[in-house]
């Protein structure tokens, strides 16, 4: 049975940092794209980061947060992190852990979800 379980979320102030983990287990945690989503109220799911696996590794990350959040993993523990550094407010949103056979930014592409972490970022 597959479980993706995030953990790491909280309530920050704006330019502090936060790591989100994501503990894997059920499925070939080398051989999958592991990605990070979020989702802010009254918004759609929207791709953040993910760790792509085309044969080789790869990190992807959306425009808004380059350069500020960074992915990892560790195949060894199957666990994926996002560390997040300068958080702004509108960073605020539900996080989401996901798991992708098939490399992808849109949501609908990733076969397995965590429940979700909330990190809320004050001004």
């Amino acid at each position: 049975q597959v479980h993706l379980v995030e953990s790491g979320g909280g309530l920050v102030q704006a330019g502090d940092s936060l790591t989100l983990s994501c503990a894997a287990s059920g499925f070939n945690f080398r051989t999958y794209t592991m990605g990070w989503f979020r989702q802010a109220p009254g918004k759609e799911r929207e791709f953040v980061a993910a760790r792509v696996w085309t044969g080789i590794y790869y990190a992807d990350y959306v425009t808004s947060v380059r350069g500020r959040f960074i992915i990892s993993t560790d195949n060894a523990k199957n666990t994926v992190s996002l560390q997040m550094d300068s958080l702004k407010p509108e960073d605020t949103a539900i996080y989401y852990c996901a798991a992708a056979k098939t490399p992808s930014r849109e949501a609908l592409a990733y076969d397995y979800w965590g429940q979700g972490t909330q990190v809320t970022v004050s001004s």
